[in-house]
């Protein structure tokens, strides 16, 4: 085979995987806004190809089915963008701002940061989802694996506060990340910015200074010792 040929191979493979990724995107995209609007039970995979200006049968190849699409769309919500979706957690631009800073009330406003955007992105489609989840065992599947997923996130987020000494005393990994789970819930945020109306850096202050005085040590707790190195 001519170099002319080989090259020509490698640029047509990259552009038919350019193509497809557009069109997943595209497709992921259309499946979030008719679920938004139609709800789980009228988002039919017709409606999507039409919405994606795709065949029915470019649907199917894109996920298994309406449940598949369903947790494509939260996946994306969550990650902001279908390309960082398939990165790891811990290497997204919010989160490893997170990971890398050392000031545990700076860390805990750094994740804080992360919050307004991702319920503002995944809360409507999730309130699709648990609308339907009494209707079929597969979505009731995906909700605990996304609450699943979410604690296990926060578990390890304790674990490195913990790993820096940060958590106040008397307080464990496990308690610290129920505590995160609870104050950074959606039900917090559709309470304070959906009804209430708060702004989101308002929302955000609120978690940041709830997040501090419910894990770090107060002023009258003794000083904390030499953060350890890690493992």
């Amino acid at each position: 085979m001519s170099e002319n040929a080989r090259g020509k191979r490698r640029y047509d493979g990259s552009r038919r995987r350019d193509q497809a990724t557009q069109t997943r995107t595209r497709i992921i995209a259309a499946a979030a806004q008719v679920f938004l609007e139609r709800g789980y039970a009228g988002a039919t995979i017709p409606a999507i190809a039409a919405e994606a200006g795709v065949a029915v049968e470019t649907v199917y190849r894109a996920a298994t089915g309406k449940a598949g699409l369903l947790a494509a769309a939260v996946q994306v919500a969550l990650a902001g963008g279908v390309e960082r979706a398939e990165l790891p957690v811990e290497q997204r631009e919010g989160i490893r701002r997170v990971i890398e800073e050392t000031d545990p009330r700076r860390q805990l406003a750094a994740y804080a940061a992360t919050q307004p955007g991702v319920w503002s992105r995944v809360g409507p489609l999730l309130r699709v989802l648990d609308a339907a989840a009494g209707t079929d065992d597969t979505l009731v599947e995906l909700r605990e694996n996304h609450a699943h997923q979410r604690l296990v996130g926060l578990r390890r987020f304790a674990g490195l506060l913990a790993q820096n000494n940060a958590l106040r005393s008397g307080l464990s990994v496990e308690r610290a990340a129920d505590l995160i789970w609870t104050i950074c819930a959606q039900a917090n945020y559709d309470a304070l910015v959906t009804a209430r109306g708060w702004s989101h850096p308002d929302y955000q202050d609120w978690l940041t200074d709830t997040l501090a005085s419910s894990l770090l040590p107060s002023k009258e707790d003794p000083p904390l010792s030499a953060p350890r190195p890690w493992s």
